[in-house]
């Protein structure tokens, strides 16, 4: 296996230092809210097992309202943060620039397992300035994708060191590889889908099956039992080793959420709970969807949820034809690369499984997750995309006559990729700047208008403030908390009249109570706020106080341990 020399190392640290020494500027934005300021798991004074039985964002799991993201290790980084320096955002960010850097080192030696020396340095140099890891290197919370790529990396290492010189199996790497899977997954979820990329490893590339060869063994072995050949017998072993393991852990995981899924509103993902077959027509569009940001990082943006990517609601809509095209794409990719046993079809395999694989936890095709469409989650996968690029570039730069244009096409893509990075890194300087940018990409997401309001209003400037909340309410009318915004907002503005009247727009958009069904499955706990909002609002006048006391026990009675409305 070749090894990563330390000027390779030195050229990818300075390249990453290059691309995101700007994010030392950046402060606390977004989710990093909810998972450092507001998170109590990471002062000193919070129990260190708190950080094993909380979420990501420190609520408890055995609460309804908890995300179900468990990722302790990367909670327990945000508390060493704490520890060196508090809230001082800029320690939380260097700590992720060293990070990326150490995945891209890890990433070009994986690359090398695969790859030549120089179309690996290709892969590894265009992960290290690409766009699309603005999301999670810029923002603190996308440590969890770092943290989970460097166990990730580190297993599919060590289990590349399983197999003897005499091909026997080496057992110590093996369970190495199992505890860095625990680890990444320990990081965030899709870290063991690393388990997947071994396998694939193992049966394509370590052993050289294709599909027909893999046929004939099986023909071969139903046949004659007793000639059954010794190195397939040694892959079903170790396989059966990453496999058992993977179902230990799930399991695990499936305990520690005690069998629930989170809850999410359709305002997070409304394809989920669209009926069929939008919401299998949407789900299988926003793989080209994904594909292309890979491909084509200009537009960027934060947030992808509510509106941002209209259903498709029919066979006829025209984005079918991308569904379809990025389909026949990847078949004929994965037709190519297991038909074959060359080392350009074990380069694609291996693309395609990075690419592939860890997506998986993330498409919507399995299990609804709590967003559209998210950046971050896109890091891992576009590992698999650079090794194709690199991997084309090779092949087009041996051909004399495009030797020097591929290399001039690559430079230009460094660059521009690099100077794309670094001024996407801007906008992740505060909530304002990020909101407004991702606002210039989509104007469909009433969630972009009221956060942008958000960041007006923590700076007083309610009148602008207003306007926002207002837009937000033209552009979604049944989002309860953009109506509760602007009743919140014209009370600031002493405009108690139209206060009242945004207030009972949005009660009236809460769903009735249905007996035997938990509120929380169809609505946000917190738009329950709305009859306190609205409750503390007319109870200044005394002849209303009775009114106000209805609508603090109708809150009690949607949520029994809704405290606040018993306080009120």
């Amino acid at each position: 296996m070749a090894v990563v020399s330390w000027k390779e190392v030195l050229l990818l640290s300075a390249l990453v230092v290059g691309c995101y020494w700007n994010t030392l500027w950046c402060g606390f934005v977004f989710d990093d809210v909810s998972a450092i300021l507001d998170n109590k798991d990471l002062r000193p004074t919070t129990p260190l097992r708190n950080l094993f039985q909380n979420d990501f964002w420190g609520t408890p799991m055995a609460e309804e309202r908890s995300h179900k993201s468990y990722r302790p290790l990367t909670v327990l980084t945000f508390r060493l943060n704490y520890l060196l320096g508090e809230l001082s955002a800029p320690s939380y960010h260097l700590l992720n620039v060293a990070l990326h850097a150490a995945v891209c080192v890890l990433f070009l030696r994986v690359c090398r397992t695969f790859l030549d020396r120089t179309s690996g340095l290709v892969a590894a140099l265009l992960f290290a300035v690409h766009p699309i890891h603005t999301e999670a290197v810029a923002g603190v919370v996308g440590r969890a994708e770092l943290l989970s790529s460097i166990f990730l990396l580190a297993a599919f290492l060590a289990y590349t060191r399983s197999t003897g010189r005499d091909n026997s199996i080496v057992w110590t790497p093996i369970g190495v590889t199992v505890v860095l899977v625990s680890a990444a997954t320990l990081c965030k979820e899709q870290g063991i889908t690393v388990v997947g990329i071994c396998c694939v490893h193992e049966v394509f590339v370590a052993q050289g099956f294709t599909l027909p060869t893999l046929g004939d063994t099986f023909l071969q072995v139903l046949r004659d039992k007793a000639c059954f050949p010794y190195t397939v017998l040694q892959t079903l072993l170790k396989l059966m080793v990453l496999v058992i393991s993977t179902l230990l852990l799930v399991i695990v995981r499936v305990q520690v959420i005690q069998s629930q899924l989170p809850v999410f509103t359709r305002f997070d993902n409304p394809a989920a709970v669209s009926p069929a077959p939008t919401k299998q027509l949407t789900f299988n569009y926003l793989l080209p969807v994904n594909a292309w940001l890979l491909l084509h990082p200009s537009e960027l943006c934060c947030d992808w949820t509510m509106g941002t990517i209209p259903l498709v609601e029919s066979f006829l809509d025209a984005r079918n034809l991308a569904t379809l095209a990025f389909y026949g794409l990847l078949g004929l990719l994965a037709y190519h690369s297991l038909r074959y046993s060359h080392s350009s079809a074990k380069t694609v395999i291996m693309a395609l499984s990075l690419i592939v694989l860890p997506f998986v936890p993330a498409s919507n095709l399995f299990f609804p997750v709590g967003f559209v469409v998210a950046e971050r989650v896109l890091y891992v996968p576009s590992m698999g995309f650079c090794v194709l690029v690199a991997h084309g570039f090779r092949v087009v730069s041996r051909k004399g006559q495009l030797k020097k244009m591929s290399w001039m096409v690559l430079g230009v893509l460094l660059a521009t990729h690099a100077v794309k990075t670094f001024n996407r890194n801007w906008d992740w300087e505060s909530e304002y700047t990020l909101f407004t940018s991702a606002l210039k990409v989509n104007k469909n997401n009433a969630k972009l208008w009221n956060n942008v309001g958000h960041a007006l209003e923590n700076q007083n400037n309610y009148e602008r403030a207003l306007r926002y909340f207002l837009q937000a309410t033209r552009v979604q009318p049944d989002d309860i908390g953009a109506h509760m915004n602007v009743g919140r907002t014209y009370k600031n503005l002493n405009m108690s009249k139209e206060a009242e009247e945004a207030y009972m727009i949005a009660k009236s958009l809460m769903p009735q109570v249905i007996p035997g069904r938990k509120y929380a499955t169809r609505v946000a706990p917190n738009h329950l706020n709305v009859y306190i909002n609205l409750a503390n609002l007319i109870r200044t006048n005394e002849s209303r106080l009775e009114e106000a006391d209805q609508l603090y026990r109708q809150a009690i009675s949607m949520r029994p341990d809704f405290k606040q409305a018993y306080i009120s």
